[in-house]
């Protein structure tokens, strides 16, 4: 029970004896407590005693384990001594069996090393016999014994008898080779023929050879090869043959000479792969003659005889690629011949002979860490290239000649061009530019098929030139503007008439360049397929391609200029109405019906023939020159009436009109948007212009401001004179204006004693961006700057800089944005 506070006690009792009346078991309570307290002292009484019972027995469980511990101690140090002694018995036993198994492993061996020696001695003796005897096959196999055996004596090279032997067998292997040597030494002197055994004899000979060690073969074969080829060498560098016409005689022999050779040949073991060593020296010293032939050729070889001999040499080498090449070989050389007819690359394992032969070419010997590539068919030798590489420094000509060709066929595709599209075309590109590139095409297919090292590279620079040339005659054929002092004198110089033919020329020429633009890319692509990869990073094609673009950019403005030209006589008819005197406002001028006569009969033939991009582009020109040009040509007409401004104003709203339809006239209205947007911008100008000069005298400077607030004072002065005032009567207008502070943001306008008539092309160009053109396409002053430089007539060289600002991103998008509004 927890012991109880005094505070605790209190509130028990209370708890217990609420109530007065409650005392009454105070009694009974104090018995049951005293009862507790009696059973609890029992029951520590009887833990005391039970628990001095345990101790003493737990005393005599100690003692007993104690004991037990000591017992078991005693019988383990007792095991322990018995297994000591066991463990010395056995080693004495085990002792005298070890001496006995060494004794017996060493007269084992004794006896057995001794056996070998009388099996090698005897053997050695037999290998001498049969070597006398030149018994070659019986021979063969002694020698793989003799090896074996000797195998056996590597750790008794010290010991004198097995020096003897050694030495011995050296000596036979030595008289064997000999005897071997001078057996086929009569191989193709005839006597195969008088001694019907020779053939089997020499064969067993091979066994030999096989035998002994491999440099035994490889000089065998090396001095049968050299011996075959001796001949070879005195028929061919004679005077007669040593032409490069008689080449092809040459692959005749060797092919001959294994085709006559076959059945004798076959004394050796396929895995000696004579023929195909026979060939690989014939190769060698073939390049090494024809290099002699074409070095000391006096002047340059015969085309047609160089081309000959390469293609003849080619063909051989094919044939060996196909004889030697192995069933992987074989696979490999099928697909590279596919890979040959379709100008895939195939010089790559060429260039790796070819790095190799400079280390010996034509020296006859191989170097010892190229015999494992050389030792059989298809382990790492390719006949391709093993001597027709040796013609790619004397191919110029060839190339000069396909040069020759190439211009001469463009000159007479270029002189038979009609200049008109053929009826049922959908491409509305001329005939001559596909017959260019099916020429060039020819020409590489039949260069690829002998060549695809420098020489296809120089071919592919003629290429370019040719295509430079095509768009420099493409560039010719653009109509020219008037030159000279009577075009001058006439205001028509640089001014470029085109006729609806001449339109339509150009737009075949736009086409055409677009066509070969593409084309040049695609050729680019694959020559570098077929070329050797040392020549991929230098096939090009951009300077072509930029040549193309300069002459659709200039073909397009030509076109526009061709326009302007028709819009000139039509603006010169403009400002000869007698816009002061009119009497009253009729129906649109005739002038308006000249302009809508030159779109009607222009425009849709340039939209059918045009592509969006181009057409887009002609169209962002013309609304930079025609509609700005409108609106200063009103300036250059001498005085204008009330009645006149109304009937002018009338007028712009239908030329506005006619701008404005002209996306529509050629069908095609995509992207026309910012087109659309220029011309209203332009003409609301001239809108404006017109409707500051039917203001009242009084305000006519506020409407000037708030109408045209870019003006400048020389331009309303200009106004002034165009409504007919004096210049008395001017004065006092022109200082109000002048306090206004207007501000000078326009080039002046030039008055009536300057104003050209007819605009010639130095005057038009500058003024074709008005005020607000310059404010809202003001990023691109500079490339707009040097389009309008150009004017018309242009020289050449001003255009392709223009082309290479417009050319920069090769996007045709960026293109049409430099000029859009």
């Amino acid at each position: 029970m927890e012991v109880m506070d005094k505070q605790s006690a209190l509130d028990y009792i209370n708890q217990m004896f609420p109530t007065e009346a409650s005392l009454s078991g105070v009694e009974p309570l104090v018995q049951k407590v005293q009862s507790e307290i009696r059973r609890v002292d029992a029951e520590i009484l009887a833990a005391v005693r039970q628990q001095s019972n345990s101790g003493s027995k737990a005393r005599e469980d100690l003692a007993a384990a104690t004991h037990a511990v000591e017992e078991l101690m005693y019988k383990i140090r007792e095991i322990k001594t018995k297994a000591e002694q066991s463990e010395t018995m056995v080693q004495e036993i085990c002792r005298d069996i070890k001496k006995l198994d060494f004794a017996k492993k060493h007269i084992t061996t004794t006896i057995t090393a001794l056996h070998r020696l009388t099996m090698l001695v005897s053997a050695v003796e037999q290998l001498q016999v049969m070597a006398s005897k030149r018994q070659y096959k019986e021979a063969a196999a002694q020698v793989e014994a003799v090896n074996q055996l000797c195998s056996h004596f590597e750790a008794y090279r010290d010991i004198q008898k097995i020096t003897e032997l050694r030495e011995k067998f050296k000596s036979i292997k030595q008289i064997l080779k000999s005897y071997v040597f001078s057996d086929f030494s009569s191989l193709g002197t005839g006597k195969e023929t008088e001694e019907s055994n020779l053939l089997q004899q020499l064969s067993d000979a091979c066994l030999v050879v096989d035998a002994l060690e491999p440099s035994v073969r490889e000089e065998l074969v090396k001095n049968f090869c050299s011996r075959e080829l001796t001949s070879y060498q005195q028929i061919f560098e004679g005077a007669e043959l040593a032409k490069l016409d008689k080449a092809e005689r040459r692959y005749a022999w060797i092919k001959r000479r294994l085709r006559t050779n076959e059945e004798i040949w076959k004394i050796f073991p396929p895995t000696w792969h004579v023929a195909y060593l026979l060939c690989i020296q014939f190769c060698k010293l073939t390049r090494k003659q024809l290099v002699d032939i074409l070095d000391n050729l006096k002047e340059k070889p015969d085309v047609g005889a160089l081309l000959l001999a390469l293609q003849r040499t080619l063909e051989f080498e094919e044939e060996l690629a196909e004889k030697f090449g192995g069933d992987v070989q074989n696979r490999e050389t099928r697909t590279d011949t596919e890979e040959a007819n379709r100008g895939d690359n195939v010089s790559d394992i060429r260039k790796k002979y070819e790095k190799k032969l400079a280390r010996h070419q034509g020296s006859g010997e191989e170097e010892p860490d190229g015999r494992k590539d050389l030792s059989a068919p298809g382990a790492g030798f390719n006949f391709r290239g093993i001597i027709s590489s040796c013609f790619e420094p004397y191919l110029m000509i060839y190339v000069e000649l396909e040069e020759k060709t190439l211009m001469e066929n463009l000159e007479k595709l270029v002189q038979e061009e009609t200049w008109e599209i053929e009826e049922g075309s959908q491409t509305n590109i001329l005939s001559s530019s596909m017959q260019v590139f099916l020429i060039i095409r020819r020409s590489l297919k039949r260069c690829s098929a002998l060549t695809k090292n420098q020489t296809l590279f120089n071919l592919f620079k003629v290429f370019q030139r040719i295509l430079k040339a095509y768009a420099t005659k493409l560039f010719a054929r653009l109509p020219k503007g008037g030159t000279g002092i009577v075009a001058a004198a006439t205001g028509m110089d640089g001014q470029i008439k085109t006729s609806d033919k001449d339109e339509r020329v150009i737009c075949y020429i736009v086409n055409t360049a677009e066509y070969c633009h593409k084309t040049s890319g695609e050729l680019a692509e694959n020559v570098s397929k077929i070329i050797d990869p040392q020549f991929v990073d230098k096939v090009d094609m951009s300077e072509v391609q930029d040549e193309f673009s300069a002459v659709i950019t200039k073909a397009l403005i030509t076109l526009v200029h061709g326009i302007e030209t028709k819009f000139d006589a039509e603006m010169a008819a403009m400002t000869r109405v007698p816009w002061g005197t009119l009497e009253s406002v009729g129906d649109q001028s005739e002038y308006v019906n000249g302009i809508n006569t030159i779109f009607s009969s222009s425009i849709p033939a340039l939209g059918n023939l045009l592509s969006p991009v181009y057409f887009q582009f002609f169209l962002d020109k013309l609304a930079s020159s025609l509609a700005p040009r409108f609106y200063l040509n009103i300036f250059k007409c001498k005085q204008i009436s009330e009645t006149g401004a109304q009937q002018m104003l009338l007028d712009t709203q239908a030329v506005k009109t006619i701008l404005l339809d002209i996306p529509s006239l050629g069908r095609q209205t995509s992207g026309a948007s910012s087109y659309s947007k220029f011309v209203s911008r332009e003409m609301s100008k001239a809108e404006a212009l017109l409707k500051v000069i039917l203001s009242p005298i009084d305000s006519v400077a506020d409407t000037y401001c708030a109408l045209l607030p870019e003006g400048t004072p020389t331009e309303f002065q200009r106004i002034l004179e165009l409504k007919g005032l004096k210049r008395t009567d001017q004065q006092n207008i022109l200082d109000d204006f002048s306090r206004r502070g207007s501000g000078i943001t326009q080039p002046a306008i030039p008055g009536p004693s300057s104003i050209v008539p007819a605009a010639t092309p130095s005057s038009a160009a500058p003024a074709i961006i008005s005020p607000a053109a310059i404010g809202s396409i003001i990023s691109r002053e500079d490339v707009l700057a040097r389009a309008a430089a150009l004017g018309r007539g242009a020289a050449t060289t001003g255009f392709k800089r223009f082309l290479a600002l417009t050319e920069a991103a090769k996007d045709r998008k960026d293109f049409r944005k430099l000029f859009t509004g």
